[in-house]
């Protein structure tokens, strides 16, 4: 890399993962620092959601006053991209077992579903670009590599890695939705007001299954009626259907493979 390339700017946030940031003048407090905060932060989200993280709220969480985080992290933006980094802590050391790219290209989404589901709240982030965390890029980085043996060019490789992605993130994300759907119900409590349901407890959420079941009839909707009264449209294990899920994909990717090396 050139001196040149070594001194281009990043952006607010990549340039302190990336180690392109200079220290202020005015010195951090002692005791304090970015790991410390963005561990806080991650913290608070598991427990009470992306919403519950601000800057005051970190700052009670490691009893400093707020100014003192911005002289180490410069705002909540900035604060969200360090959390996503450390939210993929140990990508660099990640090994992918299997004896095909298929293999690894299962095991490389199953764990990106795990840290989903320890840390619920990256599927409310703000997704306007691709991430460029060091650590994101490292995962990244494991995904190509399970492809190397493939006789997919390098950008039909990224956007494979992309697809797959992609994909975890939207089951993953409407699995969290659904979770917490459930919970906003639960705590809400008993119905209140006049009546007989007066201090009934709330009425469980309806399934999709039972929602067509009551909805739907057999003359407008066949299809769906056969499906809604065999149970079939019962989702009973949200991990399973993921997997089924990626293994569609992963067939296409397979057809996809087959197709290059035809032409090949």
């Amino acid at each position: 890399m050139s001196a040149e390339q070594a001194q281009s700017p990043l952006p607010p946030g990549l340039d302190l993962l990336w180690g392109r940031r200079e220290r202020g003048k005015r010195g951090p407090r002692p005791g304090l620092s970015a790991s410390a905060i963005v561990e806080a932060a991650i913290r608070v989200a598991d427990a009470e959601g992306l919403e519950a993280v601000s800057m005051a709220r970190v700052a009670h969480e490691l009893g400093f006053t707020t100014m003192s985080l911005y002289r180490h992290v410069a705002s909540k933006d900035e604060l969200l991209q360090l959390m996503w980094n450390g939210s993929a802590v140990g990508a660099e050391s990640l090994v992918l077992e299997g004896a095909d790219w298929r293999a690894k290209l299962r095991m490389w989404s199953a764990v990106q579903w795990g840290m989903l589901e320890r840390h619920p709240w990256i599927t409310q982030m703000p997704m306007a670009a691709p991430p460029m965390a060091p650590n994101s890029l490292h995962f990244v980085e494991r995904g190509l590599a399970a492809l190397d043996e493939t006789s997919l060019t390098d950008a039909e490789r990224i956007r494979v890695i992309g697809l797959i992605s992609s994909y975890t993130l939207s089951e993953a994300r409407m699995a969290h939705d659904a979770a917490r759907a459930v919970k906003a119900a639960h705590d809400a409590g008993p119905v209140a007001g006049p009546g007989p349901a007066a201090g009934a407890a709330a009425a469980p959420m309806p399934t999709y299954e039972s929602l067509l079941r009551e909805l739907i009839d057999e003359e407008t909707y066949p299809r769906l009626y056969r499906l809604a009264w065999s149970g079939a449209a019962e989702l009973r294990d949200e991990y399973a259907e993921f997997l089924w899920g990626l293994d569609r994909v992963l067939d296409g990717v397979q057809a996809l493979i087959d197709r290059a090396g035809e032409a090949g």
